[in-house]
């Protein structure tokens, strides 16, 4: 059974897991029903961080626009535009022994797309949760729901895996941002256009 997360609790993953390596981190998301006159489009992304909380380059931040890190450590399974339906919306996949050594920790990140434009934000979507599965066993090994904690953000850092003492561990973060993903970008570092 899943263990369930609250915001900035902390808990091993492959301590309790000997030989986990590959693991699926799915995000979920509603939207409440009114009518902003604009589908939303929420995306889910992965920054790859080194030492200094910043990607050593663009291409350790992985979207709908860079589905796979080189190394193929983390890989984005593509974007849904709707997110309707029950289930995960969007899905990382992450091997937990390609991450390269200069990454520290992987930021698992939700945004709206274009929300300035089509006035919304996170005060409008319930539900939102990550949760992660390892991959060979199908077992959910952690579920974190974020709450209504959310009005006027656009971006929120859902959580993060981290590497302490050659384990993996998972940090439920739970913090919003406004700007979108141009503001995260520039958080961990990477120059947007």
């Amino acid at each position: 059974m899943a263990i369930n997360l609250s915001k900035g609790q902390k808990v091993d993953l492959t301590k309790g897991n000997p030989g986990l390596s590959k693991i699926v981190v799915g995000l979920g998301w509603d939207v409440n029903i009114f009518d902003s006159g604009a589908a939303f489009d929420l995306d889910a992304a992965a920054f790859m961080v080194g030492g200094n909380g910043k990607c050593p380059t663009e291409k350790e931040f992985v979207f709908y626009g860079n589905l796979e890190h080189p190394s193929g450590a983390v890989k984005h399974m593509g974007d849904n535009l709707t997110g309707e339906g029950d289930g995960d919306d969007e899905q990382i996949v992450v091997d937990l022994s390609k991450v390269p050594a200069n990454v520290e920790r992987v930021a698992f990140t939700v945004t709206i797309y274009d929300a300035e434009t089509r006035r919304q934000n996170f005060g409008q979507v319930s539900n939102a949760y990550i949760h992660i599965q390892d991959m060979t066993s199908g077992t959910d090994l952690i579920r974190y729901d974020l709450g209504e904690d959310f009005s006027i953000e656009t971006a929120i850092v859902v959580g993060e895996l981290y590497r302490h003492n050659g384990e993996w561990k998972f940090n439920a973060i739970g913090s919003g941002f406004q700007g979108g993903l141009a503001a995260l970008c520039g958080h961990y570092g990477i120059d947007v256009a």
